[in-house]
């Protein structure tokens, strides 16, 4: 049975999915019908923390052009460049058990590529979402649907798993950003 998580709410996954150790993040959006001159082009990214809450260093940015960290605990399946279609968008695997010691908190992303050139933002975006599937059982785990208006906002940061007490946790963060995926970079590096 799969749990909505809403804004701002944190819970273990130990304690919704007992023995879970790789999980499928999944992020999906569509765009409304508003002509910017441009398609949208929306990007999954993840930073790893340290326990300052700074990149242990730029291998630990997962992207496009980087879909792994050095040791593959996280891998970025590919830029969907479209976003046409039904389901998830872009789609990154988590292996908890490979996931380094240095790694306290792992930050999901998704910001609107090149938005302030394309006059873009997430106000017009509408149906966003962040869903964890166990690869194990293939059964979806928890979803966030995002429900606000991000108007002028060109970053979001969607979902976050960090480290308590010695177990997994995920907090739906669900906060926007102007300044597109710099500002992300700006604040983690």
């Amino acid at each position: 049975m799969t749990i909505s998580l809403k804004k701002g709410q944190r819970v273990s996954l130990e304690k919704v999915a007992p023995g879970l150790v790789s999980g499928f993040i999944g992020l999906g959006w569509d765009v409304n019908a508003t002509d910017t001159g441009y398609d949208f082009d929306l990007d999954a990214s993840v930073f790893m923390l340290n326990d300052k809450e700074k990149l242990v260093s730029e291998k630990y940015f997962v992207f496009y052009n980087n879909l792994s960290d050095p040791e593959e605990s996280v891998k970025h399946l590919g830029d969907n460049l479209t976003g046409e279609g039904e389901g998830d968008d872009e789609v990154v695997i988590v292996d908890l058990r490979k996931v380094s010691n240095q790694v306290k908190r792992i930050v999901i992303t998704v910001t609107i590529h090149e938005a302030e050139e394309r006059k873009q933002n997430f106000g017009q975006v509408t149906n966003a979402f962040v869903r964890l599937v166990d690869v194990s059982t293939k059964e979806e785990v928890l979803r966030y649907d995002l429900e606000e208006d991000y108007s002028i906002e060109t970053a979001l940061i969607m979902a976050e798993l960090y480290r308590k007490n010695g177990e997994w946790r995920i907090n739906a963060v669900g906060s926007g950003y102007e300044g597109g995926l710099q500002s992300l970079l700006d604040r983690y590096l």
